[in-house]
């Protein structure tokens, strides 16, 4: 799992406002506790509201609003294929599911969508 998706993935989890051990996050992420550790000191020094005490846990201290366009690379790729899949093989929603393809790679440019040819996505659709 890349840093960024576990980082994404810790924020998602402990938006719960319960306090989360190092050992259960490094379980549900599949990495070790001193990773869990390292990726919580550096989230605290970036100044994410989280505290964590030895023994008790993990939390945060305020609400944390994550923007709904923040997507993992994996959902932004399972989306392309779905749009792709659409576009090929139904007609009727062709058009449309380009059309979503171009502003998806035009709000998430890091994601770096591909047409099926190569091209980048982000070209303006044909009308």
């Amino acid at each position: 799992m890349k840093r960024d998706d576990r980082l994404y993935d810790l924020i998602r989890i402990l938006r719960d406002g319960r306090l989360h051990t190092a050992a259960e996050l490094a379980e549900k992420l599949g990495v070790s506790v001193r990773t869990v550790w390292r990726d919580m000191a550096m989230m605290a020094a970036t100044g994410l509201p989280v505290t964590g005490e030895r023994g008790l846990g993990y939390i945060l201290r305020a609400p944390l609003m994550l923007p709904p366009t923040v997507l993992t690379q994996d959902e932004v790729e399972a989306l392309a294929t779905g749009l792709r899949h659409v576009e090929a093989e139904h007609p009727a929603l062709s058009r449309a599911a380009k059309s979503l393809l171009y502003k998806v790679s035009t709000l998430l440019p890091q994601a770096d969508l591909k047409a099926e040819d190569g091209t980048p996505a982000g070209e303006e659709p044909p009308r």
